[in-house]
């Protein structure tokens, strides 16, 4: 981790990367912002934990209600962190779910429930995204007795402007350096989620710590796997996980197609899933990667599916990225050293610097610009073109119960 924050600090390389040939080749940015992300993670811990007090005052009594609903809102990568949240929020005994704003905008009157309390939690690089700011004023619209939780990174983003001076709403406002300047989330995803799995108590403090020291080891032992995976030129890749990794598996997908312009063919899954189908995309041109999780259940699967798909002999590669280096894992693996007893959304961060760090490889030797990758000019870094339009909830019908 050490020789990672230090080859960021002193601008010499980054991903195996000369920084000054990254700059020119348009990926200094981005790169930095993957770099960065172990050594901005303790910050995050510190800051929930010196916010604890407020963040108490304001959750407390509301999680204390049975019937409260808590839905986890965003637009593309923001919306993946309620994923990756649910299954650690419904183990505690919560009644939560990962609605995308997209969704909500779409159709409010299908998941706003006017009599049910709800607690929105909006996630939100910017802040400023239009899906996310007409999301809340939706649910104060339709909802008789909502609340509002916004974790974000810009302090100058509309959604952390609207949660001032109001008694149902807190936001929790992340570093600067949170704020990622590339087109691609990266820092800011795996904070916000960090942030959020600290201020729920799905993570206990401290975490931060192990997460980093794992997610350092990309920087110090995965470049040769990383250039070799990146070498083989795959032009289809396949991600899998299950419950809070099936989550990350969307991100992973996305952070591929977005940052090589949708050149290479990215998917997700779980590995249950995979076989009812998308199995099908599966041919020599094809690098699956199996996010092989700690918890027993859920990796015996992971398991069979991983043999299952090497025994197939149809993908180009099958690789696993795992924390136990317990035999079971073939010669095609990277293991994260001591996280062998990690929670699987503490798995979630190392896991997703390595995706990111093969996306932005990838990127680059297909002579994408990381920092813009969209050549087109098509999609941006903060959505545009988007109309909101107001919803009618009389003419609607809007659930009670």
């Amino acid at each position: 981790m050490q020789a990672v924050q230090d080859a960021v600090q002193d601008g010499s390389e980054i991903l195996g990367q000369d920084v000054a040939r990254l700059d020119a080749l348009g990926g200094g940015v981005t790169a930095r912002e993957i770099a960065q992300q172990p050594g901005v993670w303790p910050q995050i811990d510190a800051l929930v934990a010196a916010q604890r007090a407020q963040i108490d005052a304001f959750l407390a009594p509301l999680l204390a209600r049975p019937e409260l609903r808590i839905v986890m809102a965003g637009a593309g990568t923001s919306a993946f962190i309620g994923e990756c949240l649910v299954p650690g929020l419904l183990r505690q005994g919560r009644r939560a779910e990962s609605v995308p704003t997209t969704d909500l905008v779409s159709g409010p009157d299908r998941y706003f429930q006017r009599a049910t309390p709800t607690l929105v939690v909006s996630f939100a690089r910017s802040g400023s995204s239009p899906e996310s700011v007409a999301a809340v004023a939706l649910a104060d619209q339709l909802v008789d007795e909502v609340y509002h939780l916004v974790i974000t990174c810009n302090e100058a983003g509309q959604l952390y402007g609207m949660t001032q001076d109001r008694a149902n709403a807190l936001a929790i406002l992340l570093p600067d350096a949170t704020h990622d300047r590339g087109f691609a989330m990266t820092t800011s995803f795996t904070s916000m989620l960090l942030a959020a799995a600290l201020a729920f108590e799905v993570l206990a403090p401290g975490a931060a710590a192990r997460v980093a020291a794992a997610a350092g080891q990309v920087g110090e032992r995965a470049l040769p796997l990383l250039s070799q995976l990146v070498g083989q030129g795959f032009r289809r890749v396949v991600y899998l996980g299950s419950n809070e990794l099936r989550g990350l598996a969307r991100e992973a997908a996305l952070k591929l197609l977005e940052l090589t312009d949708g050149q290479v063919v990215a998917i997700h899954d779980s590995p249950l899933g995979f076989r009812h189908g998308p199995k099908t995309i599966v041919d020599d041109q094809t690098l699956v990667v199996v996010l092989l999780s700690n918890d027993p259940q859920a990796r015996r699967y992971d398991l069979d599916l991983l043999r299952e798909l090497r025994g197939d002999r149809r993908a180009g590669r099958v690789l696993a990225l795992d924390a136990r280096a317990d035999g079971a894992l073939g010669d095609d693996a990277f293991v994260f050293f001591g996280a062998d007893d990690a929670h699987d959304l503490e798995l979630a961060l190392p896991y997703i610097v390595f995706c990111q760090g093969f996306a932005f490889l990838r990127s680059l030797s297909l002579g994408v610009r990381p920092d813009t990758p969209s050549m087109s000019g098509t999609v941006n870094r903060v959505v545009r073109g988007v109309t909101i339009y107001p919803f009618d909830s009389e003419a609607a019908h809007v659930p009670r119960d």
